[in-house]
């Protein structure tokens, strides 16, 4: 309405001007007095001042009509009058207003106004500020905002050159010309999606999962922006929120479109049934590697896997794979320091390898970050009681309480059934007292047991060699030993390890006199005597029912008497005296002459048959072998050293076995 009057009171002073024009006054006539009811209000007219001399009478007889159009009727009944003038119109005459108007003016002036508004640019700016109100003095109120055609036009100018770098590959110009896309109309889902596109191949997933979920929201149900929504929660290693969307999309999504989703799915659920099945940790692995394969390049695998693959790692209970367990646990607490999850790895991982100490430290950092956490106080428990138990045994192997410590480390035993490292432990120490038990066939079981929980220990192959020995089983013993030496060459005293059970092995493959008279390798000569006398009855010829075979029998019989009966002899039997090969002694050229003309007795060297000289320039003589040759035997107390076993019986006269026993 505000432009409306205005339009109005400019016809005015065009009516003005041209009444003004059509009737100029005269120099004789005297002015008439106004008809307004008040002298103050009468305005004076200013035609004369604004009419131009040059103008034509037929100009002015033009616009007569109009005049008449707008002369009230008194005017015509008078025709003497000046005719009335909009300037001297009453403020309430109701000629004025706009409805008072006739039809075909109205008309006239209203399509005039929309003309003029036709005309005007949406970017055109008023000359000067207009007022608004009812006083006039107040600021007309700011427009809405709007957009213009342009901006809209600007805004995909940015999105086709966006979309020409992305299809060079140059994601990262791609995305700028984006970002001023997206500035101009920051709500246009195509932009976001399309930016959202360059993110996720310049491999920035989650600044592309922030602007395809803005642009979900303000675009909700698109098929093309819910796809690539679900690509790029693939890529960010989280399936079934994927899946989840593809479920929504419409028309439904394909197999293929599904296909990369479901497969990274499956891995991880595999991965989780083979750890909760304890199906063993390389197989959660593999699942594990094979959910990866679908993680975009440089993405940081999820939370979730990373202790999946820890737990896996704990599950195979190796030293490589314990190893990597407490890695992925420090890389965890390099993000948080104060992470219960990883230190309950690490304390794991610690357990496992035996170190009990520092398992119970992070054990209880872990509850003070989480009193109620149900593993750690479980594991707690565990490990408090297998360590006491432990020493417990420890401590009565030491005071050579060799039966109870028997009993509490199998004790030990129960506790975890799982803790293969420490168990392995418990059973070589085990095994160590049945042999000081002389319970040797106990020994092996519990060492076999032993490599079975952890195949690398060679403390446990050692010990296990050492039973081979105590029951006599040289062969299997020399097998260990050599294993033993090939898994660690270092290993201080290996090489004589197998050498001596390479000659007891020897010794064991000839005849047996302590076996033929079926008595043990320390009895006295009593019980000699008597298993002999029995023997001699049942196998004498003269009651012999055996034939030839009785009577080899009967002879071997005698031998075994007659050498055990003499302490020399069975010194000489017992240290394997008759297995020694004279080249044996000497390293390099050896004896050159007659070498040795015989033994002249068990009793003593029955002389060197003649030296034909020294052909080598080196003789290396085992001086302890030499000792025995030429003293009938003498050295150590067989097998007795510190640590051994009688193994070789009692020492008549010298001693009965190596020099220096068997040090086990």
């Amino acid at each position: 309405m505000v432009q409306l009057a205005h339009i109005f009171k400019k016809d005015k002073d065009k009516e003005k001007e041209s009444t003004s024009n059509s009737n100029p006054p005269s120099a004789g006539s005297s002015p008439r007095p106004s008809l307004s009811k008040s002298p103050s209000k009468s305005r004076p007219a200013k035609s004369s001042a604004k009419s131009s001399p040059s103008k034509s009478p037929t100009k002015s007889s033009s616009k007569s009509p109009t005049k008449n159009r707008f002369s009230h009727s008194r005017t015509s009944s008078n025709p003497t009058l000046p005719p009335f003038k909009f300037g001297t119109r009453s403020s309430k005459d109701q000629d004025s207003h706009p409805l008072n108007l006739p039809p075909d003016e109205l008309h006239r002036r209203l399509s005039a106004m929309a003309a003029r508004d036709d005309q005007r640019s949406s970017m055109d700016i008023d000359s000067q500020e207009q007022k608004n109100g009812v006083n006039g003095q107040e600021r007309s109120p700011t427009p809405p905002p709007h957009r213009s055609n342009s901006d809209a036009g600007e805004a995909d100018s940015f999105k086709l050159a966006g979309n020409k770098f992305f299809k060079d590959g140059n994601y990262a110009r791609a995305i700028e010309e984006y970002n001023k896309a997206i500035e101009i109309n920051p709500n246009s889902s195509a932009y976001l999606s399309n930016r959202a596109a360059a993110h996720m191949s310049a491999r920035q997933y989650i600044n592309a999962l922030e602007d395809i979920e803005r642009s979900n929201d303000l675009d909700p149900g698109n098929a093309k922006i819910m796809h690539r929504w679900a690509k790029i929660l693939t890529s960010l290693g989280r399936p079934a929120e994927a899946l989840d969307v593809l479920s929504r999309v419409q028309p439904a999504a394909t197999a293929t479109d599904r296909a990369p989703a479901e497969k990274m799915l499956k891995f991880v659920r595999q991965a989780e049934e083979s750890l909760a099945e304890d199906r063993g940790g390389s197989m959660a692995g593999f699942c594990l590697d094979q959910a990866r394969q679908g993680l975009g390049q440089g993405v940081k695998e999820p939370r979730k896997w990373t202790l999946l693959t820890a737990e896996s790692q704990l599950k195979m209970n190796n030293s490589n794979s314990l190893g990597k367990a407490q890695d992925l646990a420090i890389s965890m607490l390099r993000e948080n320091s104060q992470d219960p999850d990883a230190m309950m790895i690490r304390a794991r991982a610690f357990y496992a390898s035996g170190e009990t100490e520092q398992a119970l430290k992070l054990l209880k950092m872990c509850l003070g970050l989480d009193p109620d956490m149900k593993q750690a106080i479980k594991l707690v428990r565990i490990v408090q009681k297998l360590s006491r138990t432990k020493e417990e045994g420890n401590a009565a192997f030491k005071a050579k309480d060799y039966r109870r410590a028997i009993d509490l480390w199998g004790q030990a035993l129960e506790v975890d059934p799982n803790n293969k490292d420490m168990n392995s432990k418990i059973l070589q120490n085990r095994a160590q007292a049945y042999i000081n038990l002389k319970e040797y066939e106990s020994a092996i079981q519990d060492c076999t047991e032993a490599l079975r929980l952890d195949p690398d220990y060679l403390k446990a192959l050692k010990v296990r060699a050492k039973a081979y020995g105590g029951a006599d089983k040289w062969d299997e013993a020399a097998r260990d030993y050599k294993s033993v030496a090939e898994k660690n060459p270092s290993e201080k005293g290996i090489q004589e390890d197998i050498r001596r059970a390479e000659f007891e092995l020897k010794k064991a493959q000839r005849k047996d006199y302590y076996k033929i008279l079926g008595v043990s390798k320390d009895a006295s000569e009593s019980e000699i005597k008597k298993a002999y006398r029995k023997l001699a009855i049942q196998y004498h010829p003269d009651k012999n029912r055996d034939g030839e075979q009785g009577d080899e029998k009967f002879k071997e019989i005698g031998e075994a008497y007659e050498t055990l009966m003499d302490s020399q002899k069975r010194a000489a039997y017992d240290n394997g005296d008759d297995l020694i090969d004279p080249s044996d002694m000497f390293g390099g050229g050896g004896f050159g002459g007659g070498g040795f003309g015989g033994m002249g007795g068990m009793g003593g060297m029955g002389g060197m048959g003649g030296m034909g000289g020294m052909n080598g320039t080196h003789i290396n003589i085992d001086p302890n072998i030499l000792f025995n040759m030429m003293n009938g035997g003498g050295g150590g107390g067989g097998f007795a050293s510190a640590g051994g076993h009688s193994f070789g019986g009692q020492s008549r006269g010298g001693a009965g076995g190596f020099p220096g026993g068997f040090p086990f």
